[in-house]
């Protein structure tokens, strides 16, 4: 592999502009905060398996707006199903990108399936995704999936299985929530449903 994934999502980061980001439990969550923390990175803490449909959520509930699941091969196979479910929503402005080294990082780097030939994807190609890619080079088609292509987009990017050093983002999930919310919805967050 000749993609490293900490320099895989700072260029799919890069002028990200009000781009909304979900990404999936552990190495992802740190690899959009070395990327530079942002109020609009939703980083999951503990939710393996549901950063695709979290993404999927916003999406639905915000159509204007571009949202990109980054997460890892591990998670995106916990939650397979996911793919299915996006597939017959069909959000133009979702993509999801698997970050995919082959290896469980968070539980001593086993080989995941992917390690095996399961292909991401090809299953979100049968799942109804309008565009599933893969990158092994470099990762102008995934930039234009995420930020120009209408959905919903699927790339798997290969990277190598880096070992790297945490970079971590806040871990209080209400800090996160609250501060996400205030960037997309700004003062309008505040106002709790029944004084609406």
């Amino acid at each position: 592999m000749t993609l490293h994934r900490r320099d895989v999502v700072s260029q799919l980061l890069k002028g990200r502009g009000r781009l909304l980001v979900v990404a999936g439990l552990g190495s992802t969550a740190w690899d959009i905060t070395a990327a530079g923390d942002h109020d609009l990175n939703f980083p999951m803490w503990g939710a393996m398996g549901q950063a695709a449909m979290m993404g999927l959520g916003l999406a639905i509930a915000q159509p204007k707006r571009r949202v990109v699941v980054i997460t890892g091969d591990g998670e995106m196979l916990m939650g397979i199903g996911s793919l299915a479910t996006i597939g017959v929503q069909q959000p133009a402005n979702l993509t999801v990108v698997a970050i995919d080294n082959e290896r469980y990082g968070e539980t001593g780097m086993q080989r995941t399936h992917t390690a095996h030939g399961v292909d991401l994807t090809s299953v979100a190609a049968a799942c109804k995704f309008k565009h599933a890619i893969t990158a092994t080079k470099d990762v102008a088609a995934v930039r234009k999936l995420v930020y120009k292509t209408p959905g919903p987009n699927f790339a798997t990017i290969k990277v190598a299985d880096d070992k790297l050093p945490l970079v971590l983002p806040p871990k209080d999930g209400v800090v996160l929530r609250a501060r996400f919310r205030r960037a997309l919805l700004g003062e309008s967050a505040d106002v709790l449903p029944e004084e609406r």
